[in-house]
């Protein structure tokens, strides 16, 4: 890869270098999913009418990897003039491709030098068509965000959300990666001399890193020489291929050189021959796809057990235990315990869950388990009978003895070569499956408790529940400020004292929301605060309260973004400051802390770590991005997941907003260091300036040759010191002209966004003509006139968390003592795992609906696809299976999902 390599955009006046995202660094063995995708919160919003595309790319294949800004002299900032080397693709529709340059995909082909399509290659494995795959790794190349593509290129993707999107990116990646390597082995392998123009083209044509590594596995440095290569050593490839060419002219007897290892029998020779042939029969792509195919129609199955080594350290712990000895070999007693379910299992490999794979993984990880793949002897019977018969047959009829060598080399190829590539690639498939489908159920988990909607214009109280240590409370005003702060001994014997505190407390800051963590003593004072209400102890307010997760408030309390928010306050203090803001705002709060630490999905510490960062942080980027920031208002770490920025330009924003007052519009960023015109681009959609927290009058003019000095480079630019009423929306600046266009159509102006006026014109205007005669009339696209649509017509301060419920506040409690099988609940999923849906139902503790109960057939036609995508928030009804009052757990079965 050349790194460094640069290209010329727009005419030559923009530079960009191309390097290495963390992002990009991430390449995970990957096997096609055959399962259809489950359900997924989608983001359907209109986008704009106009897309750049390069018309010449770089032929190295750094053009893969996502390029760093630059800041350079004379940035362009224009959107609404296409700049002379970019194509127009503002006239798509749904489900009509847009296409690139034709050339794009030879370009693509050549800069990977492999031997298939990259196109159609991700377009198989996506199940996405090609048009719309070539789309989106153009858009890709060009910097552009995910956020940026699903909202406003909408008609270049074919309306795919931004889950889909992530799939085919991290498809690309993957075969981009596993180009790389085939290029760095084939350097390796022509260094040592051993490469061949046929090896060559085996190694170009392999589609997995899986394939490659079984390719070059045997001519690794440090691994033993194999039986095919001193077979070829000893010059017997001759003689191989003389028996599947023209068998009635070899004789094996020439080739015998008595005193010579392997040349001193004719026995010797046959065996040299038929690891020749085995070794080409196990690389032929033709024999793998083939074999295969075999595998599909036959019940393949994986079985796991308990190791010997296991069962010989599970004796010891006996012994131990009759010896009252706390050793090693108890607690290895206890994991093997763990793994019950699996110490004698056996399942298809096409039924298996991919919750059991995981657990499987593990235990075998853990030396507790053996695994193996199960293939049945009929596949071999029928892969033998097609190569002798069909692929492998010499062209003409060989004699008996050198037809025995033949069959012997096809039993060897499959017992010693294929089986084992198979068995390793049938784990590796079910691996990155599971792996993908628990990355799948993390990202949903964090896309609900981020998009919970939040609880505005009430004071509440955040209460971080404890025995030893008392309650921590920490009271907010409606704007998230700390009101007051204090330790509570709530479960102690000065109960009464305490809670006459608690009242006067409440009454002195009008307090009647509480909101209880869910960790220790988390049932002891919601029963306390129950009982508290019950008995008018806060009268006159109407006092409620709610349980919330609390996973990560601690490991926050002590990040240096807590102590750089809160430095004079007690780190047990801000654990209750973030509980309360979880509620005011979660995805504000919650982006502050490491999506592992939120206590969302299962098994993360099994996939791939860096997969696993990458997609929770595009779901955060995705999310904040699509609700939008406020940014006068926003903190730093909220800005630095918009689409488009980072930790330094946030920080940049953040200073320049100290320095020079609020933002007036969205123009005025092109004046903060290190907004390029492509940052720019990417963040200004989802950026927006309220006039509540923009104040003209307060705000110094910021002349253009000032913002000049702050960065080398950086261009004379001239921006507006006017409130623009659309910078309050979703449509993004490129397409204000065509906003300007409607709304004279429309005979309404940008003075009052959101009025029902201005709604009502537009409404009528809709009636009276279709959406594509419009789009037409303003031209534009039918997607871009949809989103500017919706942005003339929301009201001010709209927020599509609006649409996702809240935490649901409540004033008494039900005992588990109460419950009995058969009783009929509502709930709110708290959490969802492979293995089923955990159900907050009021009692304290969460109930468990295993996903074997969640059977389609119990539920309404329109409800049962969305059953089998349970994400937390959503309100469901549950029947009460059976009560755990020891474990303190309930079973549940779903009955439906509420509205």
């Amino acid at each position: 890869m050349k790194e460094g390599q640069k290209k010329s955009i727009a005419g030559g006046n923009i530079k960009k270098q191309r390097s290495n995202s963390p992002e990009e660094e991430m390449a995970n063995k990957s096997g096609p999913s055959n399962r259809v995708k489950e359900e997924r919160v989608s983001f359907i919003v209109s986008e704009a009418t106009e897309t750049d595309k390069c018309s010449s790319e770089g032929s190295s294949l750094s053009g893969f990897i996502l390029k760093k800004e630059e800041q350079v002299e004379d940035e362009d900032f224009t959107f609404d003039e296409p700049c002379p080397k970019k194509q127009k693709t503002s006239r798509a529709c749904l489900g009509h491709p847009t296409f690139s340059p034709s050339s794009a995909a030879q370009t693509l082909r050549n800069e990977l030098n492999m031997n298939w399509d990259l196109i159609e290659l991700l377009s198989n494995l996506t199940c996405v068509e090609r048009w719309v795959c070539e789309n989106i790794i153009m858009l890709l190349r060009e910097d552009n965000t995910v956020p940026f593509v699903v909202r406003y290129r909408k008609d270049m993707i074919n309306h795919m959300d931004a889950d889909s999107v992530r799939d085919v990116q991290l498809v690309y990646q993957e075969l981009c990666s596993l180009a790389k390597k085939t290029q760095s082995v084939i350097q390796t392998l022509k260094k040592d001399g051993v490469l061949t123009t046929d090896l060559e083209q085996t190694l170009r044509s392999c589609r997995s890193v899986d394939e490659l590594d079984h390719v070059y596995a045997p001519y690794k440095k440090g691994s033993k020489l194999t039986k095919a290569r001193r077979a070829k050593a000893l010059g017997l490839e001759v003689a191989a291929s003389a028996l599947m060419e023209t068998p009635q002219t070899l004789d094996l007897r020439k080739w015998l050189k008595p005193g010579v290892e392997g040349l001193s029998s004719v026995e010797e020779v046959a065996t040299g021959v038929e690891h020749i042939l085995a070794d080409m029969i196990a690389k032929d792509p033709e024999t793998l796809t083939h074999v295969k195919t075999l595998c599909e129609n036959c019940p393949v199955t994986i079985q796991s057990s308990v190791s010997k080594a296991a069962l010989k350290e599970k004796v010891q712990g006996k012994g131990a235990t009759k010896g009252h000895k706390n050793t090693a070999a108890q607690a290895k007693n206890k994991d093997i315990d763990k793994f019950q379910l699996y110490c004698d299992f056996t399942c298809n490999i096409q039924r298996i869950q991919p919750h059991q794979t995981l657990a499987i993984n593990r235990g075998e990880s853990l030396k507790i388990l053996t695994v193996k793949v199960n293939i049945p002897d009929r596949v071999k019977s029928d892969f033998s009978r097609w190569c002798l018969n069909s692929r492998w047959r010499p062209k003409t009829m060989p004699r008996e003895e050198h037809h025995l060598i033949l069959k012997n080399a096809v039993d060897d190829s499959y017992k010693r070569l294929i089986q084992p590539f198979l068995s390793r690639s049938y784990r590796t498939k079910l691996t990155s499956a599971a792996e993908k489908e628990s990355i799948a159920m993390f990202v949903r988990n964090l896309r609900q408790r981020l998009l919970a909607g939040p609880v505005r214009g009430s004071i509440i109280m955040g209460v971080d529940p404890g025995y030893k240590h008392g309650c921590k409370l920490a009271i907010l005003s409606p704007t998230s400020q700390i009101l007051h702060t204090d330790i509570f001994y709530l479960h102690a014997s000065s109960q009464q004292r305490e809670a006459e505190k608690l009242r006067y407390l409440m009454s002195k800051y009008s307090c009647t929301k509480v909101v209880i963590g869910n960790g220790t003593a988390c049932r002891e004072t919601e029963s306390l605060f129950a009982d508290l209400i019950s008995r008018g102890n806060f009268h006159p307010l109407d006092v409620s309260y709610c349980i919330t997760n609390e996973a990560g408030a601690s490991v926050y309390s002590v990040s240096p973004e807590a102590v750089k928010e809160m430095p004079d306050l007690d780190p047990n203090l801000r654990s209750a400051v973030s509980i309360a803001r979880r509620v005011q705002d979660p995805l504000a709060e919650l982006v502050k802390i490491d999506p592992k630490h939120i206590g969302i999905g299962t098994y993360q510490h099994d996939v791939s770590t860096s997969a696993l960062k990458a997609a929770l942080d595009g779901v955060v980027q995705e999310c904040v991005s699509f609700v939008g920031v406020d940014i006068n208002m926003c903190s730093e770490t909220l800005m630095r997941h918009v689409a488009g920025l980072n930790v330094g330009r946030a920080r940049s924003i953040a200073e320049w907003r100290e320095q020079n007052g609020p933002f007036i519009n969205r123009e005025q960023l092109k004046l903060v260091k290190g907004m390029g015109p492509k940052t720019y681009q990417q963040c200004a959609g989802f950026i927006r300036i309220n006039p509540q927290t923009s104040t003209v009058s307060s705000l110094p003019c910021v002349p253009a040759k000032a913002a000049a000095k702050k960065g080398k480079g950086k261009a004379v630019i001239s921006v507006s010191t006017s409130f623009n009423p659309l910078d309050q929306t979703c449509i993004h600046p490129e397409s204000y002209h065509v906003a300007q266009r409607f709304l004279s159509i429309v005979g309404g102006s940008t003075d009052p966004i959101g009025s029902s006026q201005l709604r009502q014109r537009v409404e009528n205007k809709l009636r009276s003509s279709s959406m594509e005669e419009l789009a037409k009339t303003v031209d534009t696209s039918t997607e871009t006139l949809q989103l500017i649509t919706d942005g003339l017509t929301q009201p001010p301060g709209f927020d599509i968390r609006q649409n996702f419920g809240q935490a649901d506040f409540k004033q008494g409690i039900v005992s588990m003592s109460d419950l009995q099988v058969g009783t009929v609940l509502t709930g709110r999923v708290d959490n969802t795992a492979l293995f089923g849906a955990f159900v907050d139902i009021g009692v304290g503790r969460s109930g468990l609906i295993h996903k074997s109960n969640i059977t389609p057939d119990k539920l309404p036609v329109n409800q049962r696809r969305r059953s089998l995508a349970l994400g937390p928030g959503e309100r469901v009804e549950v029947r009460v299976l059976n009560v755990d009052h020891q474990r303190g757990r309930i079973g549940l079965d779903l009955i439906r999902v509420l509205q």
